[in-house]
């Protein structure tokens, strides 16, 4: 596996905290730290940026990213997912370079903390299980969904109530092990993108962290809570 790409995806568009790649925790934009995570893998051998946004571009160089191409406005949208913007990265690198990837990786630049060794065990728990599409980072929820109810007809609706009669009654101790996606770390194939036109296939193996230890940055209470994290961690 010589061609191991960490594409990290980074619009200037977001709405809900404005310019988030590119605001500071702890002295460094965002974007930043998912570039530095890339960098310092020991499997990882190419670091791409993916961004329709000049300064965003500038500052990502500056940390050792490459922007081999800007993205198209219309893929820099807030309504569009995910496998179009790595197509579209793949398939210039393929074309203009004859640059073809092993192993895609994919870290959002939300996430900034990772340890190093999680990109790579990831990434080697994908190309050790061949006939896996992808391998997705996830963690054990806060909230069982066995307790978490739907409301129908103004009455609660247990969502688990086909495993369980009474799902939300079972002792802790006996609730089955589940799990959520936490978007900390994506590593997937390019068959799986091009062939399946997903960015995880049918066969995807779960890469489990400890939900302590997890951060995604979505609202302002999550970025003043990862401020904190990263400025007080020892």
């Amino acid at each position: 596996m010589k061609n191991i790409i960490a594409i990290i995806p980074a619009r200037g568009g977001s709405k809900g905290i404005k310019r988030k790649n590119l605001v500071e925790i702890n002295g460094k934009p965002l974007v930043a730290y998912s570039i530095e995570h890339a960098l310092a893998s020991k499997l990882i051998s190419r670091v791409v940026v993916s961004t329709e946004d000049e300064e965003i571009a500038q500052v990502s160089r500056s940390y050792g990213a490459e922007i081999p191409i800007l993205r198209p406005q219309e893929l820099a949208e807030d309504h569009v997912f995910d496998l179009p913007v790595y197509e579209h990265m793949l398939k210039y690198l393929e074309e203009t370079e004859g640059y073809k990837a092993d192993i895609v990786v994919h870290l959002r630049p939300t996430t900034p903390y990772r340890k190093i060794e999680w990109i790579d065990e990831a990434i080697e728990l994908l190309i050790d299980n061949e006939d896996a599409d992808s391998v997705r980072s996830v963690s054990e929820p806060s909230q069982h969904p066995y307790r978490v109810f739907e409301i129908k007809d103004k009455l609660l609706s247990p969502i688990m109530k086909e495993r369980h009669p009474h799902p939300y009654l079972l002792r802790r101790q006996d609730l089955p092990p589940m799990y959520f996606y936490n978007c900390v770390i994506d590593v997937t194939k390019p068959n799986t993108i091009f062939g399946k036109q997903s960015m995880t296939g049918d066969k995807m193996l779960p890469y489990i962290m400890d939900p302590d230890e997890v951060i995604d940055i979505d609202t302002k209470m999550d970025l003043e809570f990862a401020r904190f994290f990263m400025e007080n961690r020892i």
